[in-house]
């Protein structure tokens, strides 16, 4: 079983990353706690590659970090890359998007997730991107997931990802879409060299 370091120092996250690499013969690990990596890109797909690519430099060893956020179309894309950073809490961060909604009446917003694996020495070998289009609600609906969970409706499924089962948001969710797009790549890693 061939190692791979997680950019992340949340031990979910990885339990979360890990259920997609299924059956791929890979054990995933945190990052050193120490390891500290400063998100300067201006998009999620650079804050990815950027992640993956100081932890793989730093550690000799092949590395998988995300970025993602919620962008809101009449927010011009915000909360966007400071979706976490927009409160202290879920539910700060949630009352803040809707205080900053107001009565809007373009409710439009998706999720996204990039994703990048880079190679012992540094370089990027694969790198996705999922995108999940759905709509802010007025108030949240359901008791899943965490974030903004609750106030995500995705029209396609007529539910919130806090409404779905993890097996439906699994599927649906920006995070799942750019998997979609990153398992065919696999293959190109030629995981013997990991």
């Amino acid at each position: 079983m061939k190692k791979l370091v997680v950019a992340t120092g949340n031990p979910g996250k990885l339990a979360e990353i890990q259920a997609y690499l299924v059956g791929l013969n890979c054990e995933l690990v945190l990052k050193p706690s120490e390891l500290d990596i400063e998100e300067t890109g201006t998009t999620f797909i650079a804050n990815a590659c950027l992640k993956a690519s100081q932890v793989a430099k730093a550690l000799g060893q092949w590395a998988i970090a995300d970025d993602s956020g919620l962008a809101v179309d009449a927010l011009d894309g915000a909360p966007g890359l400071y979706s976490a950073r927009y409160g202290k809490t879920d539910q700060e961060r949630i009352d803040r998007l809707l205080r900053a909604l107001g009565t809007q009446s373009n409710r439009q917003a998706q999720f996204i997730c990039a994703i990048a694996i880079a190679r012992p020495d540094g370089s990027i070998a694969i790198q996705s991107e999922g995108i999940c289009p759905g709509e802010i609600l007025i108030a949240g609906r359901g008791t899943g997931g965490f974030g903004y969970d609750p106030i995500f409706y995705v029209p396609e499924c007529q539910k919130t990802f806090a409404e779905m089962s993890a097996e439906q948001k699994h599927q649906v969710s920006h995070r799942g879409r750019a998997f979609a797009t990153l398992l065919p790549q696999w293959p190109t890693l030629n995981p013997g060299n990991f």
